[in-house]
């Protein structure tokens, strides 16, 4: 639509649009300065290899091309992983034409009826057999939808001449939902008259979560109905110029009617929902015209515009989005026909987390809710006076909570324990942020709040550092690759070679091409094979940073390989727990392996763990149960129920789920956890599935 007859959502959506490109300027020129310099693609080392190793896993590039293209020379590692991206830029397979024929069938034109007159109103595309993908300023409600109409094969053939184009209407009744600020709408197609499903006769976009599918300076193809003319493809001269947290910023030539269009990788996986062009402006943020002039509505043409590049929304943000909706069991079944790498699985509901910080101050008793009677109050509930919470101690005497032994009934007793990297901090604070999360779960789930003075919190997050020592610190002179030093120094200081098992072990988990490919495909040790290419490789396939993981591989290291360190560990948590009564112990990160370590060795003798439940877990990795007390994968005597939760982009919980390897658990729940905060505690206590069985086995009747 051009700019004189835009809708005030667009325009909306455009002065956003424009905001965001200002905003990046800073990054953007740093990125320019850096293709001016020769550097081909100027983006992280973690996504150059995840791009390299998808390209390679995925047959996006011929394998006898990858193999002479890099022992053409001597190349380094960096070298290596740039020129396998560079050949898919040079050179396309023969399939690279019918894959894109194959792309474009799933594109539609969207008219609507206005005035007794049918207008083209946007592009979408299918990416389910029965769901379409368009903007929110295209359909931004369930009634415009039902105004609405589909039209496929709206083109010319190969002889071109126009092609017969087939119609479908919309069918929001049965699914509808959408986004303003992602400017998404995804609303289901009703069935042909016949029955037959509009993706069953034109196919649909599996869209993937996943990272690795494009790099800065990568060329992008756009396919739509530019001003509602009949299908185009807008292939030559396009490139990735900037990745924003939730949009990219690409150059390609769109016209209005685009809006709508799946922006596709030179593999025609989709990796961003085109919605508009971004138009220069002003300080005031007033559209500016080529001369440099102010843009005048109603007077100029959209072509006097100064469009500086073309926005559209993220992929893996659309899905995390989409995930995070509250749907029920029939729509959130459509949205797992989007395909397993979508991550829309029907149990994996989740959203970012604002973390509520719970209040301190003391208050009256109130009986904790069971699931069958849900509460949501609009504060905490009261409780009996509980001791003033104690003030943060000095750094290196820092000692844990402890709840009152009448907490939820007397008999049962809710324990947090937590994960690495807790060194210097107020467990008093720790303790409100996990109950915290943990509230969020439960007022999502309908459910009475936890007072966070009810819940024991041992601490050895000082304890730990103390005996780890010298492994703490890192020479001054790697500041400037921290990862890379800390990868090298930890695996130096691992006596039994710990270290490196744990990172490659976890790298093969998440698919990290290995050696003994293919002989066409024997480049994987070139590539990846290195120690620092696994970590790599971890840092590209998550949402974790390189240095948090190499980190956190570490402390697990020192844990399982350095007998001082674990015993005082265990020590300071076997002193900070209940002697007596029934435990659910709720674990995390390095957290559960100590907490798997402590319920088979130091429990007293008669107690049992009513609820272990598990988050952002390694057991399922090897190199880890291999060196549990005792080693192995019996679940231990005392634990009786044990619940999982995982998230597919936490590079920790790599070798989830856990029950091929540790047999059937009471619940195991994948999750979508916010895609900075992968691995947090916080994010994993806020799904209500996870609240849910918290409560309800603290909830639960003593035998």
């Amino acid at each position: 639509m051009l700019p004189s007859n835009e809708s005030p959502e667009e325009r909306e959506q455009q002065q956003a649009a424009a905001q965001r490109y200002r905003e990046a300027s800073a990054e953007r020129k740093e990125i320019e300065a850096q293709l001016a310099a020769g550097v081909r693609y100027p983006d992280t080392p973690e996504r150059i290899a995840s791009r390299a190793g998808r390209l390679l896993e995925r047959g996006g590039i011929p394998p006898t091309a990858a193999v002479e293209g890099v022992h053409a020379e001597a190349l380094d590692l960096p070298e290596t992983l740039e020129r396998v991206i560079g050949l898919t830029k040079d050179l396309q397979p023969w399939s690279f034409l019918p894959r894109g024929a194959r792309a474009a069938a799933t594109v539609a034109r969207i008219s609507i009826l206005r005035g007794g007159l049918e207008r083209p109103h946007g592009t979408g595309f299918l990416v389910s057999p029965r769901l379409l993908l368009t903007n929110h300023h295209v359909l931004p409600d369930a009634q415009t939808a039902r105004r609405c109409f589909l039209e496929f094969n709206a083109q010319v053939t190969i002889d071109n001449a126009p092609d017969a184009a087939i119609r479908f209407t919309f069918d929001p009744d049965t699914f509808f939902t959408a986004d303003r600020h992602l400017d998404y709408a995804l609303v289901a197609v009703a069935p042909a008259t016949d029955g037959t499903l509009a993706g069953e006769m034109f196919g649909w976009n599996q869209l993937s979560i996943q990272q690795g599918k494009l790099v800065q300076n990568e060329p992008v193809n756009v396919i739509g109905h530019p001003m509602g003319r009949l299908k185009e493809i807008a292939l030559r001269d396009n490139a990735l110029v900037q990745r924003l947290d939730d949009f990219l910023h690409y150059r390609t030539d769109t016209e209005p009617g685009n809006s709508g269009s799946p922006v596709y990788n030179d593999q025609w996986e989709v990796v961003a929902l085109h919605h508009m062009g971004v138009p220069r402006t002003d300080a005031q943020g007033r559209i500016l015209r080529k001369d440099g002039q102010l843009w005048r509505s109603g007077v100029d043409s959209d072509d006097t515009v100064d469009y500086v590049s073309n926005e559209g929304a993220r992929t893996s943000s659309i899905l995390k989005h989409l995930a995070a909706q509250p749907l029920d069991a029939g729509r959130r079944a459509l949205l797992a026909e989007m395909g397993a790498e979508s991550g829309l699985r029907q149990d994996a509901v989740a959203a970012p987390v604002e973390t509520p910080v719970a209040p301190l101050a003391p208050v009256t008793p109130a009986t904790h809710a069971t699931p069958t009677t849900p509460v949501a109050p609009a504060v905490a509930p009261a409780r009996t006076p509980a001791p003033a919470p104690r003030e943060a101690a000095p750094a290196g005497s820092r000692v844990g909570l402890k709840a009152p032994m009448n907490a939820f009934g007397g008999a049962r007793h809710l324990v947090f324990l937590h994960g690495r990297s807790q060194q210097g901090k107020d467990p008093e604070t720790l303790r409100r942020g996990w109950t915290g999360g943990l509230n969020h779960g439960l007022t999502r789930a309908g459910l009475r709040t936890v007072d966070p003075q009810d819940v024991w919190f041992p601490y050895y997050g000082d304890r730990i550092v103390e005996v780890i020592g010298q492994h703490e610190a890192l020479p001054a002179a790697y500041a400037d690759a921290p990862a890379a030093a800390a990868l090298e120094a930890f695996a130096a200081r691992s006596e039994q070679g710990t270290y490196e098992q744990l990172v490659m072990e976890a790298a093969a988990l998440a698919g990290m091409p290995q050696d003994g490919q293919q002989a066409a495909e024997n480049i994987g040790s070139t590539i990846v094979g290195s120690l620092q290419g696994a970590l790599g490789w971890l840092a590209a396939k998550t949402d974790v940073d390189a240095l948090a993981i190499a980190t956190i591989f570490r402390d697990v290291d020192a844990y399982l390989g350095d007998r001082a360190v674990r015993e005082a560990v265990l020590d300071r948590v076997s002193e900070e727990i209940p002697r007596e009564g029934e435990l659910v112990l709720v674990t995390h990160s390095l957290g559960t392996v100590v907490g798997m370590d402590l319920v088979a060795n130091r429990l007293p003798a008669g107690m049992k763990v009513t609820l272990l439940v598990t988050a952002g877990s390694p057991l399922g990795m090897n190199a880890i149960t291999s060196r549990l007390l005792p080693p192995g994968t019996s679940r231990p005597g005392a634990v009786r129920e044990w619940v999982n939760a995982w998230c597919p982009t936490d590079a920790v919980a790599i070798g989830c789920p856990l029950e091929p390897v540790w047999g059937k658990l009471t619940e195991e729940h994948a999750v979508v956890n916010a895609s900075d905060r992968a691995h947090s505690i916080e994010e994993y206590l806020a799904h209500p599935e996870v609240a849910t069985a918290i409560d309800t086995f603290l909830a639960r009747p003593t035998p």
